[in-house]
Order: structure tokens, then C-alpha cells, then sequence
């Protein structure tokens, strides 16, 4: 397992925890596919019962990391980025995740596919990916709208902007918002709970509840990574990344 994604286990729950507090959590194609053998992991093992993704207590993470994003683009139904969607969206065991400060990107997607967010008060959402020249991944394009109604999810996706944790949970987008110092802990004594419930009555329910849209959002990550691939050619994402390294505003305006 990649040595910024730190893998404990205890009393039923495995925590994934993101650790590079140098990047703000960025991550990278390892970091990737050590979350999903994490996710595979827990699946295959009776003795986790619950799987809880958490990062440092001022970051969640900040998403890919450009630099490397731009060196090794994520192409392909192959690649770590589409392997953990894939993962996080199916995963069978129950899911939780502890967001304290920025969850950028994927750090806000991924979220989608928990049965239990806990965030901290300084927590802060983003999906810029229209910002950048992309379109958006993990089937937010489907479930957002679900969520929150066309509006909202139009407005967070169009624009990118940054939204606060009592919004998310205004939205739906997590269970509840906490002090920061109370995070973690809370989160796991969740994991925990569920950890102690009847693990396949857990397991049905869940599935039972995802059943109705599991080919939907397979299908629309899948649809979103092919457009996606396409889009990290084209002159606005070109643009995008270009002002990134050069720390200016890009100019859309003339392609």
C-alpha cells in the first residue's frame, strides 16, 4: 500500500487514511490504487465490517495532484483514477468518510458514494472541474442532480465555487457537521456502531438501497471518464493547466 495512504484496523473497522500533509493530500495514481485494494480488501475479508476514509485534521484532500495529473493524464476504464471510482461505487461493505478542512474534486465526489459523512465545521467543498476545462467524474453529473435538485447541482458544477460544510449538509451531501477536534473521533465510534450491527443485514440494505441506480451510475462513470479523456485534449484544458503553472487567471474567452 502506498506509503500516503495509511491502513489501520481494529475492532471490525478498516480506516484508509490519506497522509501528505506536504500536498495538501493530493493524490496521486499509487495513492489511488491503494485505495482500492483498501476498498477490495475490505470486501473480501470477513472481519472488516466497515470502512472509514479520513485525512489529516485540516485536510481531507485537495484532489489529484495536478503536476503528476498532467504528467500521467487518468485515460482509460484502466486507469487508478477510474479503478477507484469503480471501487468507491461499489464497494459492499458500508462506507463512511471524516472530512475536516478542503475536499477538492474527487475529495467531494467520492463522497457521494458514502452511507455516512461526517465533516468538521471548517470543512470546504469544491468541484472546479469545469473550471479546469473538464466535466465532472464519479457520477455527480447523475446523483447530484438526485441529491439536491438540477439548480443546486448546476450551480456547484458550472461554476466551481466553494461551498461551506453547513451547505453540504443543507444539501444532503453529508450527515452532520461537528467541531473539528470532534471529527474523527466521532467517525469512528460510527464505524464502530456499524461495525457491531448484523454485518449481512448491513450489507443487503445497502445493497437493496443502491440497486436501483448501480447500473445508472456504472454507467455514467464510465460515460463521464470517456468524456473526460476527450476534454484533457482540448484548448481549454490546455489553457486551464497552463495558467495553473504560470499562477494566472486563464483566458477562456478567446478559444
Amino acid at each position: 500500500m502506498s506509503t500516503n495512504i495509511e491502513a489501520g484496523q481494529g475492532n471490525g473497522v478498516l480506516t484508509l487514511r490519506i497522509h501528505r500533509p506536504d500536498k495538501k493530500n493530493a493524490l496521486t495514481p499509487a495513492m489511488y490504487t491503494a485505495l482500492t485494494e483498501g476498498l477490495y480488501r475490505a470486501d473480501n475479508d470477513d472481519a472488516i465490517r466497515a470502512v472509514l476514509i479520513t485525512g489529516g485534521e485540516d485536510c481531507f484532500t485537495a484532489g489529484n495532484d495536478l503536476v503528476d495529473f498532467m504528467s500521467s493524464p487518468p485515460i482509460g476504464a484502466d486507469s487508478p483514477v477510474m479503478q477507484f471510482l469503480l471501487a468507491v461505487s461499489t464497494v459492499k461493505k458500508p462506507l463512511l468518510a471524516a472530512v475536516n478542512g478542503v475536499a477538492v474534486g474527487v475529495g467531494t465526489t467520492m463522497l457521494l458514494h458514502c452511507d455516512l459523512v461526517v465533516a468538521a465545521d471548517n470543512a470546504r467543498f469544491q468541484m472546479p472541474f469545469v473550471n479546469l476545462g473538464l466535466c465532472a467524474e464519479a457520477a455527480s453529473t447523475l446523483l447530484l442532480p438526485r441529491l439536491m435538485g438540477y439548480q443546486r447541482a448546476a450551480e456547484l458544477l458550472l461554476l466551481g465555487e466553494v461551498f461551506s460544510a453547513h451547505q453540504a449538509c443543507q444539501y444532503g451531501l453529508v450527515n452532520m457537521v461537528l467541531p473539528a477536534d470532534k471529527v474523527q473521533e466521532h467517525a469512528q465510534q460510527l464505524a464502530h456502531r456499524l461495525a457491531a450491527q448484523p454485518a449481512k443485514a448491513v450489507q443487503l440494505t445497502k445493497q437493496l438501497m443502491k440497486q436501483p441506480s448501480a447500473g445508472a451510475v456504472a454507467e455514467t462513470i464510465l460515460e463521464e471518464g470517456r468524456q473526460f479523456a476527450a476534454l484533457l485534449r482540448s484548448p481549454e484544458a490546455k489553457e486551464a493547466f497552463a495558467a495553473f503553472l504560470e499562477r494566472r487567471t486563464p483566458d477562456f474567452a478567446r478559444l
